[in-house]
């Protein structure tokens, strides 16, 4: 194969910005594209906490910021696209990674509980996308990432709002890739399975979780972070020049297996 049909997954030159990158797949995220040429801005509710990261950008040799994003406060999502902006001069990749999922059975789900998971996950991802394509528009070049989840097309029993949101993001992430197709901008989507993090930690603890999230993956493990970054710098990438609209599945065959 020559040099010029080798895929191109360096992104070098570009400038990305992954939310909620302070820890889990966000933060594997941050590090994956440094690894891969990027600078990197890191939208997170401490931007103080989070040094350890921006010095572990910078080792790579590329630029790091971290800027405070909070998806619960619009004004600090345009302030922090805007901070971005000006110290870089554009965003050539959004990942949008926050998303919260209170376990509650849907008989018990509160309206406060309702209002947080799609504020935070499909109103925040929207709004988010928004500010940045704005600017992507002008330039007529960008791709936007959608962190789903294969919560977005199976059942998890007690997630109702959680796998609402989740295929809504799915859908949103199609209509925005026809939406914003003349503009160069591809938006994609990237769904994972159980991904060993904090937050799923005490639960893939108990044996017995364990061993049922384990029967519904043919691959047979638990993901890490890294498997989801490695689908997302692939999208970033110049190798995934004609990707719009999808919906990356990394979950190890869940839902093909049922």
């Amino acid at each position: 194969m020559t040099a010029d049909f080798m895929p191109k997954f360096s992104l070098d030159g570009k400038t990305v910005l992954v939310t909620g990158a302070s820890r889990g797949i966000g933060r594997a995220c941050a590090l994956a594209c440094a690894g891969s040429g990027a600078d990197v801005i890191v939208g997170v509710r401490d931007p103080g906490g989070c040094t350890d990261l921006t010095d572990a950008i910078s080792q790579f040799g590329r630029r790091a910021l971290a800027v405070r994003m909070d998806l619960s406060d619009l004004s600090s999502v345009r302030a922090a696209v805007a901070t971005a902006e000006s110290e870089f001069g554009r965003i050539d990749v959004l990942v949008n990674n926050v998303g919260v999922g209170p376990e509650n059975l849907a008989e018990n789900v509160t309206e406060a509980d309702f209002d947080y998971t799609v504020g935070i996950n499909l109103k925040g991802t929207f709004f988010t996308s928004q500010a940045v394509a704005r600017q992507m528009m002008a330039r007529k070049s960008g791709r936007i990432i959608n962190i789903s989840s294969q919560a977005g097309s199976v059942v998890l029993k007690g997630e109702a709002i959680y796998c609402m949101t989740k295929a809504a993001i799915n859908h949103l992430t199609r209509c925005l890739a026809h939406e914003w197709a003349p503009y160069g901008i591809a938006v994609n989507s990237v769904a994972p399975t159980f991904i060993w993090t904090d937050g799923t930690r005490p639960s893939l603890a108990d044996p017995e979780f364990h061993a049922h999230v384990l029967g519904h993956i043919p691959l047979g493990r638990i993901g890490d972070p890294v498997d989801v970054a490695g689908a997302v710098v692939y999208l970033a990438s110049p190798a995934a020049a004609l990707v719009t609209g999808a919906s990356l599945l990394v979950d190890g065959g869940w839902s093909v297996a049922g």
